[in-house]
Formats: structure tokens, sequence, C-alpha cells
């Protein structure tokens, strides 16, 4: 109902989707996260098991929005991606749903990251054979220029210079065949494919506050629990089981220019779908 009342609100359903699957799948709750698909590639990173929220406005479409969005990077890497020679250049260009049919491992006459990854022997999809007169330094310059773009875009979304766990899911994550550098582990999980499908079906429900407190007459501690306690009941009113609700986001930005000492606290508070009554 939300959803249908709200539909510009799902616009980053997606590469949410996908961050929430990975966390589940892998396990791990502070991670970054490379979704690799047909086209493109999601970059982005996991706190305490939820996608890091951008701190500044996101364009969508070339509109600029004030909507609350992960801090997502997307960059022209995909499973589909053209690959063209003198120079090498991988994508932005992409044959996308037609990869069975234009494919070279298909039968199709397209060079794609898909065929290279079967050239160099890290997946095994369609026909080999069909792509055994690839010209070997292509194949490994190829494979090297993905993995240069996988941690281009990975080291630009890291907000330190500590080692950090990085998971890997999507269709075309088969082209990363290599650990990522700058990261402690790199972990493909099972069903690594599926994730985007996983995260959209173990979405939970949520309340959130974001409101100025003037602190003259009230401490932040007192701020801070004043919007917790209404983003959980925002929560269990959207129909969240109050036994599984749970902070998840709690921010605190001093506003110095407001009297009144002013603070502006957001607070965003999930659980699961309280079932009881549902089916």
């Amino acid at each position: 109902e939300f959803a249908e009342q709200y539909p510009v609100l799902t616009f980053a359903s997606g590469p949410t989707n996908s961050m929430r699957g990975a966390a589940f799948l892998s396990g791990l709750k502070d991670a970054m996260v490379v979704d690799v698909g047909g086209t493109t590639s999601d970059v982005g990173a996991l706190t305490h098991g939820f996608p890091r929220e951008a701190s500044v406005a996101v364009d969508i479409g070339g509109v600029r929005t004030n909507f609350r969005m992960p801090d997502v990077y997307s960059f022209g890497l995909g499973g589909g991606s053209l690959v063209r020679q003198d120079p090498l250049r991988i994508g932005p260009q992409s044959v996308g749903y037609r990869i069975t049919e234009e494919a070279r491992v298909f039968g199709g006459d397209t060079l794609t990251t898909t065929d290279i990854a079967v050239a160099a022997g890290v997946t095994e999809i369609g026909d080999a054979a069909r792509v055994s007169d690839l010209d070997r330094s292509l194949v490994a310059a190829t494979m090297d220029r993905i993995q240069e773009m996988t941690e281009t875009a990975v080291d630009r979304m890291k907000t330190s210079a500590e080692p950090i766990p990085v998971i890997v899911v999507g269709g075309g994550s088969i082209l990363i065949a290599r650990p990522v550098a700058g990261a402690s582990e790199m972990v493909k999980p099972e069903h690594f494919e599926a994730a985007n499908a996983v995260g959209a079906a173990i979405a939970q429900i949520s309340g959130e506050v974001d409101r100025v407190y003037a602190l003259d007459s009230l401490s932040r501690d007192a701020a801070v629990d004043d919007a917790k306690s209404e983003a959980t009941a925002k929560a269990i009113a959207a129909g969240a089981d109050p036994g599984t609700i749970q902070i998840v986001d709690v921010e605190d930005v001093p506003l110095a220019y407001l009297p009144g000492n002013a603070t502006r606290i957001r607070v965003k508070a999930v659980g699961d779908l309280a079932l009881a009554g549902v089916i």
C-alpha cells in the first residue's frame, strides 16, 4: 500500500534489494557490495546489514531529489558489456537481455565480457569452442581491465583505507575472478546470482523520523530517545512485529545557525512483517 501511495520511493529498490540480499546470503553485516548485472555494476556499503545512505541529494534522470537513497556508485560493466579493440574498451554499451542471442558463446557474433570470461576459463557458459580463437593477450588485457574497473569503484566508495570484506553478487559477477585490492576478503555466496530476489523477499517494515529538536530545554540523549520511540511506533503502525524491531540508523546533525541549540535527528527503525492476522 505504501509503495502504491508513494511509488517514487521505489526508485532505489534495485540496488537496495541486491545489497540486503548480499548481506543475507553472506552473513556479513559490514562490507562493500559489488552487484554486477548485465549492463552495469552497482557498488555500495553495508552498515549493520543495511545500505549506507547518501548524505547528499541524489540526481535521478537529471532531476535533483530530496529522497533518502542508498549511497551507490554505478559504472558500465556487466555480463553483456561490449568489448572493443584498438584501443581496448569495455562498455558502457551492452547487449543486455539479448546476450543469449548475440554473445559469441551462444552462437552470436558480438564480443562481450562473458565471452572473455569463458575464454579465460573463469566460468563455463555456452560453447567455449566458439571463443577458442580469441587472442590470449586480448583476453588477459580485458580481464585486467575488468579487475581495474571493479577495484577503482570499490576504492571510490570506501570511507577508510582499512581493508573491508567485499561481497560479489549478481549474474554478471562471474567476471570477477580475482581477489579485490583493498578487501580483507572477497565473498561470493551461494546463490549469488539471486541476491536481488532474495533481498526483495526478506524486505522489512520500517518507520522513520527526521526532525529538528531545540536542545535548550531538552538533552541530546532525550531527543534521540524521543526520535527512536517515534520511529519504532511508526514501524509498528506500518505492520512490523514489535518483538523484531531494531534501530538501524541514527543521525544527529547540529544546526549552528538556528536558535535554541538546534539539532536535526534522523532515526530509522525496522522489523519483520507481523504475520498474525495477515494470512
